[in-house]
């Protein structure tokens, strides 16, 4: 073999995507999962996501590679969507007129101390897309708020309306599941 061999490029370009994006396989999935509701259809998105990711490689510079993938499995997602069936579930919302304070500890907090694992998942379930998406991003993948505005496309002030949404109804809808479980409970 010469001494000057060199891998070609596409191996190149493979060794390198790997390196950056796969990495971040898991957190693709995630937030695929929590978007999709189904294992199959996550499943679906991420290898779609992937796919896209590699196909476009090249317009990658650098920077956070974790953002960048999500901001692909959000959009593929979205799109794949469109494609299918409208959701019902699909709300809108004002973010001007729903502002909320949220000056409470996070149901996340509490989660961690009082509730129920599959309570939990349930209620992140009847959220809509855009509240999850967003709740997702933020507690379950740590993203910081500059980074969730980066995936979704949208503002800081509507991320953080968002997440302010998702979490009061996730306080509401907790709070009624305890209500209902503690009128059940027999001692």
């Amino acid at each position: 073999m010469p001494s000057d061999f060199r891998p070609s490029a596409a191996v190149s370009r493979s060794a390198h995507f790997e390196a950056c994006v796969l990495p971040h396989l898991d957190a693709a999935y995630n937030l695929a999962r929590w978007l999709a509701r189904d294992d199959a259809d996550a499943q679906d998105v991420v290898q779609e996501a992937m796919l896209r990711a590699f196909r476009y490689f090249e317009s990658f510079h650098g920077g956070e590679a974790r953002v960048w993938l999500l901001a692909i499995v959000r959009n593929t997602f979205y799109s794949l969507r469109a494609k299918s069936a409208s959701d019902d579930a699909h709300e809108t919302f004002d973010d001007d007129a729903h502002v909320v304070i949220d000056e409470q500890p996070s149901p996340e907090a509490r989660a961690l101390l009082a509730v129920d694992v599959d309570a939990l998942q349930t209620a992140l379930a009847h959220l809509p897309h855009p509240l999850r998406e967003a709740i997702v991003l933020r507690e379950l993948e740590e993203c910081s708020y500059k980074e969730i505005a980066a995936i979704t496309g949208q503002k800081i002030g509507t991320v953080m309306s968002r997440l302010a949404r998702a979490r009061e109804r996730l306080r509401s809808e907790l709070s009624t599941t305890f209500t209902e479980a503690r009128r059940h409970d027999v001692r």
